[in-house]
């Protein structure tokens, strides 16, 4: 788009129908540059794009979200008919090389889309409209040349980010005071910004020289620190020049994971980042609201970045979130966010596969064909250049980029020397983090949660919740622990404290697993009935004690004996053809010597309480036993 246009564009895309196997963002930009193509609208495209991923060693054009799950890459590229405008891409440590010719690709497969949309362009397009041009006075840059060359190098050279500010602004303040009678505001204010981006890139490009006085590849110094925090389960500063970012990491339940409603194939994420960039971090006063543009782009950069290092949720059940807090922001809080969370995650003693770091590259390109990358750089940098290129990995490979231009796009040779440059730089950063913390810790949190993973059969499920959930919430209030059951049997216990973690496993156990004759247990007695003791000897799961087992010695009414409430050891005597459990109080007692009775027969079935048993009113012998509708009393024959 012109940078000159001043008109608002509202491009709304509506997906009308998905598939779940076909990424509608590919079709989004493809729609919307079709739509730019054919309007009015001073649009100097078309633009393609196209999905790529690596499966088993070969490169896939448009692959579906399943092929996705085991694809190494899944990248996004948007190009024009000469450049590439736009990556974006997530990546299992995939080689630089490996993604520069899906790159490579992404562009000759463009081409194709782009020429589809200039053929709609000659049958349907309209004129464009002329686009407005802003030229900067001449007059005004020769007026405030004396007071710029004298003062603007030194005000660039300031080391810190607020003092070069301040005098960036004085300066601006001094000319338009000094030119109020002989130019207008915006006229001065566009003389002297030209004036200050001609410096900047015109060092660059001519010297090689940096405003803070870096080579072309040099990363600002390093700093990184963990376990600051000492009540969070894990934390980490990482501080580059500037900027610096702290980010805490937490562990949850698998209960915890975030539900997704949203076109893909999955349902929910048990990793989350947060990004927050609160106004203080750039010296600014802002309304603090809910999370902009930044932020959930950001975050989600962040997120593709980690997430290829994170262990499966096999071998770790726990969900992950991850705040980054932005403390100091002067360019790439971002790829900073990165290496803070890969430190906090360590420093937490999550079993990482591997450290990531993150670095922008920056361009900067001349009149002549002539360029410079820049790596690692600062906000001032981006905001006069060309580029900005986020690459995060391993020292294996990429794991995240994102990459967006101020021009019309870059060429692959740029993409190829930017990808490689990046990688020396990532590998310095992460040799300088491996010195703060070189792997993740031996042992969790002592304040994170610890979570046991056991295996029920699938049939009982129902036995652990219960109906409407009775049973496994009275296991939770009991234990305060959390549980978390799939529907093949896998059930996640999850608890800060060992003893309540093993009391819930062991009462999980007892509700699965059968009963058995022999086996003793402490329950509570549930119920009185006229014949003996109805006893919960697990949450659910009852048997009976006859009375005449309640006691070594004659019990004459089973409430002289037991009441409601009352805890009793009993062990299991008998177990009927219909599963029904019956418990001898007096095979446990103390003062009985004799052994269990496992072979007695069960109670008469009137006498169980799941098989009620209603007594015969008395027979009438003389009036009612052959009374029918219409008969009356008679006597009996």
């Amino acid at each position: 788009m012109p940078k000159e246009w001043r008109n608002d564009i509202q491009l709304i895309i509506t997906v009308l129908s998905a598939d779940q196997e076909n990424d509608p963002d590919i079709l989004a930009v493809i729609g919307s540059s079709a739509a730019l193509t054919i309007s009015p609208i001073p649009f100097d495209g078309p633009v393609g794009a196209i999905h790529v991923g690596y499966i088993n060693g070969e490169l896939v054009l448009n692959p579906t979200l399943a092929q996705l799950e085991d694809s190494q890459l899944d990248l996004v590229v948007v190009s024009t008919k000469e450049a590439i405008a736009m990556v974006e891409s997530g990546a299992n440590e995939a080689p630089e090389d490996i993604v520069f010719k899906a790159i490579e690709l992404a562009h000759r497969t463009n081409q194709e889309i782009i020429k589809l949309q200039e053929r709609l362009q000659q049958a349907h397009g309209k004129p464009k409209v002329a686009s407005p041009t802003v030229e900067v006075s001449p007059e005004a840059l020769a007026a405030i040349a004396p007071i710029v060359d004298k003062k603007l190098v030194p005000a660039l050279s300031q080391p810190e980010k607020s003092q070069r500010e301040d005098a960036l602004s004085d300066l601006k303040k001094e000319l338009a005071e000094s030119f109020c009678e002989s130019f207008s505001e915006d006229a001065v204010t566009a003389a002297f910004e030209s004036r200050v981006r001609s410096e900047i890139r015109g060092n660059l490009l001519s010297k090689k020289k940096r405003i803070n006085g870096r080579g072309l590849t040099d990363v600002r110094d390093i700093s990184c620190e963990v376990g600051l925090l000492p009540r969070t389960h894990g934390s980490a500063l990482f501080t580059r020049g500037q900027t610096q970012v702290l980010t805490i990491t937490t562990l949850g339940s698998v209960g915890k994971e975030q539900p997704l409603d949203g076109l893909g194939i999955e349902e929910k994420k048990r990793f989350i980042h947060h990004y927050n960039f609160p106004p203080f971090s750039s010296g600014e006063v802002k309304r603090v609201g809910s999370p902009g543009r930044r932020e959930i782009g950001h975050g989600a950069l962040v997120e593709r970045a980690i997430e290829p290092i994170l262990p499966e949720d096999e071998d770790f059940p726990y969900t992950i979130r991850l705040v980054s807090e932005v403390l100091s922001s002067s360019g790439s809080t971002s790829m900073a966010s990165v290496c803070a969370s890969s430190l906090s995650l360590m420093d937490a003693g999550i079993p990482t596969k591997a450290a990531v770091a993150g670095v922008a590259m920056g361009l900067v390109t001349g009149d002549k064909g002539d360029y410079v990358i820049l790596t690692d750089i600062e906000g001032i940098e981006d905001a006069y250049g060309d580029m900005d290129f986020k690459i995060a990995g391993t020292a294996k490979g990429v794991t995240a980029m994102q990459m967006d231009t101020k021009l019309k796009g870059v060429s692959l040779g740029i993409v190829e020397e930017a990808l490689n440059q990046a990688r020396q730089a990532r590998l310095s950063i992460l040799e300088i983090m491996q010195q703060t913390i070189s792997a993740s810790r031996p042992e969790l949190s002592q304040y994170a949660p610890r979570m046991y993973k056991i295996t029920i059969d699938p049939d009982k499920i129902g036995a652990v919740i219960g109906t409407g959930g009775r049973v496994i919430k009275a296991i939770m209030n009991e234990t305060k622990a959390s549980i978390d059951i799939d529907n093949d049997g896998t059930v996640i216990i999850g608890s800060p404290n060992e003893e309540a973690a093993q009391k819930t496993i062991k009462i999980i156990e007892s509700l699965t697993k059968e009963a058995e004759v022999g086996e003793i247990y402490t329950g509570k007695v549930s119920r009185i009935l006229n014949f003996g003791a109805m006893v919960e000897i697990a949450p659910g799961k009852e048997g009976l004690v006859h009375i005449s087992e309640l006691a070594d010695h004659r019990v004459g009414k089973v409430e002289d004996e037991v009441k409601i409430g009352d805890e009793v050891t009993v062990k299991v005597i008998n177990i009927d053809e219909l599963g029904r459990v019956n418990l001898s109080r007096r095979a446990v007692s103390e003062k009985s010597p004799q052994a269990p009775r496992a072979g007695e027969p069960e109670p008469p079935s009137k006498d169980y309480p799941f098989k009620r048993h209603t007594p015969r009113p008395p027979r009438n012998k003389g009036n009612y036993y052959n009374r029918g509708p219409n008969r009356g009393p008679g006597p009996r024959r």
